[in-house]
């Protein structure tokens, strides 16, 4: 198995994005790229990570191969990665050499673990509502969200989206309306700031996000660009009315 980047600086990226949610994963290498499912510990949140062949400059894989890596690790070693340099990837027995090629060659050696998870279906969802927006207006809504309270809700119409949340003494509210992609119904749901502050940060991958939700119902936001897609699933905050 031999992997070699276009964008390693991107693929760090990723790695630190999923990190935030996730220590171990396991990694999956076929012919057609590599890609994560991934449930938190807590069972809350669930990341879905599809690189797709056109990301990779080359792609030796003669069989699908499962790599159990510790994300800290590999994390560690990406960031090592500067602009301009190439990332070849190759496993190695029990290790996964990661070579890093700019002014001087760089090899890394991380042992492959065993992660002690089965692999989860990506559940089947249907929602109500499907809104398209601007990722950075989405980051700092959120973002303005956690400066009152420590979940927000989502609400719906067919010509409205608002980001709103409340906490013991202050609010916030933002509607939108003209700048967003709109499918939606009527429809409302709560969701916490601690896993959504986590991840917005794809929003520098990804110029849109996709919202998709119901009333009282896991929340998937989409993020994609030509050589990645990265998906998000979060289970609802049920509690009463604001």
């Amino acid at each position: 198995m031999l992997l070699k980047l276009k964008n390693p600086r991107m693929f760090s990226e990723i790695i630190s994005i999923i990190s935030e949610l996730v220590l171990e994963v396991r990694l999956k290498v076929s012919k057609d790229g590599l890609g994560i499912i991934a449930i938190d510990p807590a069972n809350v949140a669930m990341v879905v990570f599809k690189m797709p062949i056109n990301a990779f400059s080359e792609l030796d894989v003669e069989r699908e191969d499962v790599l159990g890596v510790s994300l800290e690790s590999l994390k560690a070693v990406l960031r090592r990665i500067r602009a301009g340099s190439d990332l070849i990837i190759i496993r190695e027995d029990n290790e996964l050499k990661l070579t890093i090629q700019d002014k001087v060659k760089r090899e890394f050696n991380l042992a492959l673990i065993d992660v002690d998870s089965e692999d989860k279906p990506i559940p089947n969802l249907e929602f109500a509502s499907k809104i398209e927006m601007n990722g950075l207006d989405f980051l700092e809504a959120i973002e303005d969200c956690s400066v009152v309270a420590d979940a927000c809700s989502f609400v719906s119409e067919p010509d409205s989206f608002v980001i709103k949340a409340r906490g013991s003494l202050n609010s916030f509210y933002a509607r939108f309306t003209d700048e967003v992609n709109i499918q939606a119904e009527s429809a409302s749901s709560k969701y916490s700031l601690e896993y959504l502050q986590k991840m917005i940060k794809a929003t520098k991958l990804s110029d849109k996000v996709v919202i998709n939700f119901s009333k009282d119902y896991p929340l998937k936001l989409d993020f994609f660009n030509p050589v990645l897609e990265l998906s998000f699933i979060l289970a609802p905050r049920v509690e009463s009315e604001d």
